[in-house]
């Protein structure tokens, strides 16, 4: 039972009232009997959140944190990890779609395997809409392009990871919903194990969603800033690769055909070189960045 009592559910809310009455009761029961607890951040709910969390006041394992203003989804996380004092954190969703029984998985495969991040995976399973799965293939695309990626669902919203690890880099991920994909990467970036156990997902009976192209543009930028600070080469190399190529395709046959280096062959090479030296100052910048938080 030792083990049991070093978990807290950390639960980001947004005007999920209807969510929290069906879901938040079991919860609570569950984690009792487990011994853990609960930190839920009510983030800027303009629904009757806050007065529903007010018949809960009396409950000992239930912390809740409310923001004045909707800060983002990261930032209610964020909230809610600041002030974990267990050993271990697990996300969980105020939509209402995720099973209890799937707390038990995630912890049982992180104890087994001494991992310091296990990410509940949808795959296989049906997205709520086409938009949205079509959103997370590009995103879960670019993320591996750019980097390797031991995990096939980075966008979910439930994962148990260490708190210490959780809190060393809370200065490197975001507001926003791309929270969970950038902590992720952030744990694979910095060699820690990330490992992946499926989990089931219900439907959305209430609420709406808030995901949209908007987010899926903003994950895209967060993935492509975390290259930037760990591999800015990644980057900046292949860039400067294609220019020297078109500049060689373009350039050489017009010096086979004695009519020497053109203007634009010209501003080709020296965009090969700017974008190889911008690498590495990127590099240098990168270890500065990280040292100053090691």
């Amino acid at each position: 039972m030792q083990s049991e009592l070093q978990l807290t559910v950390i639960i980001p809310a947004f005007n999920e009232v209807d969510n929290l009455a069906v879901f938040l009761p079991p919860l609570i029961v569950h984690c009792r009997e487990k011994g853990w607890k609960i930190i839920l951040v009510n983030d800027g709910s303009q629904d009757q959140t806050r007065e529903y969390l007010k018949g809960f006041d009396q409950e000992p394992l239930l912390n809740v944190i409310h923001h004045k203003l909707n800060k983002g989804y990261g930032a209610a996380i964020k909230s809610g990890i600041r002030e974990c004092e267990t050993e271990y954190l697990i996300t969980f969703d105020a939509d209402g779609q995720h099973y209890l029984e799937d707390i038990d998985k995630l912890r049982l495969r992180l104890m087994e395997n001494d991992a310091d991040m296990v990410v509940g995976s949808r795959k296989g399973l049906k997205s709520s809409s086409h938009v949205r799965g079509i959103g997370k293939s590009i995103i879960r695309l670019i993320a591996n392009i750019m980097m390797t990626v031991p995990v096939h669902d980075i966008n979910s919203g439930m994962k148990i990871y260490r708190t210490d690890l959780a809190k060393k880099y809370l200065y490197l991920t975001t507001d926003t919903m791309s929270f969970s994909d950038v902590i992720t990467l952030v744990f694979i970036n910095n060699r820690h194990l990330v490992l992946e156990e499926p989990i089931s997902i219900k439907e959305r009976t209430t609420g709406k969603s808030t995901i949209g192209f908007q987010t899926a543009f903003q994950t895209v930028m967060e993935i492509l800033h975390i290259v930037i600070l760990f591999n800015p080469m990644k980057i900046f190399l292949p860039l400067s690769m294609i220019c020297f190529f078109l500049t060689g395709v373009w350039g050489i046959p017009l010096l086979i055909e004695g009519r020497g280096l053109s203007i634009g062959s010209l501003l080709g090479v020296i965009m090969g070189i700017l974008l190889f030296l911008l690498g590495l100052i990127a590099e240098q910048l990168s270890l500065i960045r990280r040292n100053q938080h090691a």
